[in-house]
Formats: C-alpha cells, structure tokens, sequence
C-alpha cells in the first residue's frame, strides 16, 4: 500500500494516493470496523499537499525486487511522452523475463527507451553482458541516468554526461563489481554516425511503443538497416520490438514498409503471465523483425 516503506521513500503521485485512501476508507467503513485514525490522519495530510509535475511508480519483479522509477505525471511533458511508463515497456519486459535466455550473457540495445523501465528489468532479471539504453531527447536522457543510478546501478564512464552523486572512487569500485554493464548512449535514428554503429554492436534489439506515427515506422526501419549493415561480424543481431496497436493503419504500414525493404517479421505468441498491473489489459504486440 501507500504506507509500504518503498512508497513512503518514493512516493507515487498525489493524484494517486488520495484515490487510493478514499477508496481504502470506503471500503474499511463498508465493513463497519472500527474506524482507523492512521488512514484519516494520512488522508488529511495528502489533501494539504501541493500537486507535483513528478512522482515515482515503484514495480515488484517476480524475484521481488523492485523497479522505481521518477516519472512526469503528464502523458506529455517537455515536449515529449517520453518521461512516462506505456503499457508496452511494460508487456516486453513481462516477455523478456519469461525468455531471459534471449538476453544472457549478449549485448543488448534498446532504441527508445524512455526513463527506463524494460532496460532496468532486464538488467535485474535477464543477466545480459551489457545494455545500452538510447533515446535522443535530452530531458528523457536526463531522468533516464537518474533512474539507472536509482536502481542501483552505475554506469560506464562517458556514457552520458557525469552527474556527481558519489565520489568517482565508489562509482568505479561499483563498476568493477557490476555485471551487466550499462551504457546510455543520445542516438538519433536520423543523424546516427558510422561511427556510433559501429560501437554499438548488438547481439539483440529491442524496443518499446515507438511504432506510432509514419514518420518514426520510416525512420525506425532506415535504422534497423544501418544497424544490420554495420556488423562487425556480420552476424544480424535478433530484434523484438513490442507496440500498442491504436491505430491498426499505422501498424499496417509498418508491416507494409518491412515487407518492402525485405525485412521479414513474425508475431510473438502472446505470454502467458501478466505481472504488472495495467488500468486496461492493452493491445500489445511483440513482433520479432529478421534484419
């Protein structure tokens, strides 16, 4: 509840608390209980709070550890949606979990990846080698490194720019210890360097609802092409890319766009264990693409 330890130390949002009290009071005098002064008290103090534009949503994993994440309370904030948890960040990490063996041990990118969150469940539950988190707006790039930092995790040096949290000596003692290792990498899939490909080299890419408007579907697959003609190895990495279908013309031109440029896709059977908790089952679809 919102009296747990992880949510007094991270708090979700105002909005959210007082719902969720006048609910629990509701339901608590429903039982004709005594009255409990503790949830009044609580109440009370909520009502006198300021609404902030932020909060944190906390997520229990299946090995009950947690994701916390800070959050905009606005679907749209700073000119992005990138500083909110959507429903298909959550559906894939669910899929990775239960396919953890795509992740182990490999290199992972993550296009899109917002503040975070199926990166930071992968890292704790898949074992990967490394994970590189991308995105290209430089607020979500921001709250992206607080919450790796958050989570407890310590990023490579240079990644992205140095937030002084605790002494350098720490965070690379910190490094040392930590496996996987993470990288946030600013990648914008219009501008990205022959250079900052060839870096990269993944084994596996994944991404999150960012199959939402043509332009991105356009700009998305001249990506995936660039990052399957600059390997190394020449070995094409697996790529699982997880979408909201809102609009299906829009999912339609996807599929339409990657059956032209020969990029072939299959649907990834829906999993079978739901463990996060969504205000309305979405329709989400994970496609696997074979670049």
């Amino acid at each position: 509840t919102i009296l747990h330890p992880l949510c007094v130390k991270y708090p979700p949002s105002t909005k959210y608390r007082r719902r969720f009290l006048t609910e629990l009071i509701k339901k608590h005098e429903s039982t004709a209980a005594e009255p409990l002064d503790e949830l009044y008290d609580t109440l009370a103090g909520i009502l006198n709070e300021e609404e902030s534009t932020h909060c944190y949503k906390n997520y229990l994993l299946p090995t009950g550890e947690p994701v916390t994440l800070s959050e905009s309370v606005a679907m749209i904030s700073g000119g992005t949606t990138g500083l909110v948890t959507w429903d298909a960040a959550l559906h894939l990490a669910e899929w990775a979990i239960e396919n953890s063996a795509v992740f182990s041990n490999r290199t992972v990118l993550e296009l899109g990846s917002g503040i975070g969150f199926t990166g930071i469940a992968i890292c704790k539950t898949c074992s990967p080698k490394t994970y590189i988190f991308s995105d290209c707006h430089p607020c979500v790039l921001r709250e992206l490194t607080e919450n790796i930092r958050l989570n407890g995790f310590v990023l490579e040096p240079d990644a992205t720019p140095r937030i002084q949290t605790e002494s350098q000596g720490q965070e690379a003692e910190a490094r040392n210890c930590q496996t996987p290792k993470l990288i946030v990498a600013e990648l914008d899939w219009g501008s990205v360097t022959e250079k900052q490909l060839l870096d990269l080299q993944p084994d596996v890419i994944v991404a999150a609802d960012v199959v939402y408007d043509p332009e991105i579907i356009f700009a998305l697959i001249g990506m995936l092409q660039k990052l399957s003609t600059f390997r190394a190895d020449r070995k094409r990495p697996e790529v699982y890319i997880a979408f909201t279908i809102r609009n299906p013309d829009t999912y339609h031109l996807f599929q339409t766009e990657l059956d032209k440029v020969g990029i072939g896709w299959q649907i990834i059977p829906a999993h079978s264990n739901s463990m996060f908790l969504y205000d309305v089952q979405p329709n989400v679809t994970i496609l696997q693409l074979f670049i």
